[in-house]
């Protein structure tokens, strides 16, 4: 379990790939309404 394990979260790191051990960071999505500033239709 080290950098050549490709399992692992420092192996990820090292190969350069994501998985469960290293998921991406989760980017909010800003919707349409939001940008606009648009309120509810209600």
């Amino acid at each position: 379990m080290g950098k050549g394990d490709k399992k692992s979260k420092r192996g990820k790191i090292a190969n350069k790939s994501y998985g469960v051990r290293r998921p991406r960071k989760i980017r909010k999505k800003t919707s349409v309404e939001d940008k606009v500033g648009v309120k509810s239709k209600t």
